[in-house]
């Protein structure tokens, strides 16, 4: 990791590269505001390493580390006001549980994918549960012939919401639809 540190007298910039290559420029005005970079790395370890770091127990897993507030997701979700999708439904969601204090990364693209990164943050697959769905369930329609990225969309507790208020949890009409369904920590 590189850290290069510039001041002036009004901005000091921070330059910091990681193993990744990735460039990151922190401005901000002198005085007690200032960049730390040991907060910074910290901040920025993989999951386990800060699981392991922030957990008092250390028989918890990387897991318990992910406290997501299904209140601050409800939230997040009934914000978006869309009735058409963007075809950003992924990243809509992904932004909710981001919110709800869930820490992602490495994110698949595709909404077809996230069953993986939604048990790696504490959530379980279970049989689709579409006549009686809780707050917070989540839910993903798998690739089909039409949409190559599939769909994603969370519950609010009254209405499926994704990138748009969706007006059911069946978006694509099609008898070739599968599934996959999830809820958090069972």
């Amino acid at each position: 990791m590189l850290i290069d540190h510039y001041a002036s007298d009004v901005n000091e910039t921070t330059r910091v590269e990681n193993q990744n290559n990735i460039v990151i420029h922190q401005n901000e005005s002198s005085g007690n505001n200032r960049f730390n970079p040991e907060l910074f790395l910290r901040n920025n370890q993989p999951a386990a390493q800060t699981a392991n770091a922030d957990s008092e127990d250390e028989d918890s897993s990387p897991k318990s580390s992910h406290r997501i507030d299904i209140s601050k997701f409800i939230k997040k979700l009934e914000s978006i006001s869309a009735t058409r999708s963007a075809q950003r439904c992924a990243r809509s969601i992904r932004i909710a549980l981001e919110t709800a204090g869930a820490r992602i990364l490495n994110h698949p693209v595709a909404a077809a994918d996230w069953g993986r990164t939604l048990t790696q943050i504490g959530y379980k697959q279970i049989k689709p549960a579409f006549d009686n769905p809780e707050k917070g369930d989540i839910y993903i329609i798998n690739r089909t012939r039409g949409h190559n990225y599939g769909h994603i969309a969370g519950f609010t507790g009254t209405e499926w919401v994704s990138d748009f208020r969706q007006r059911s949890y069946d978006v694509y009409k099609s008898d070739n639809v599968s599934y996959q369904y999830y809820r958090l920590g069972l």
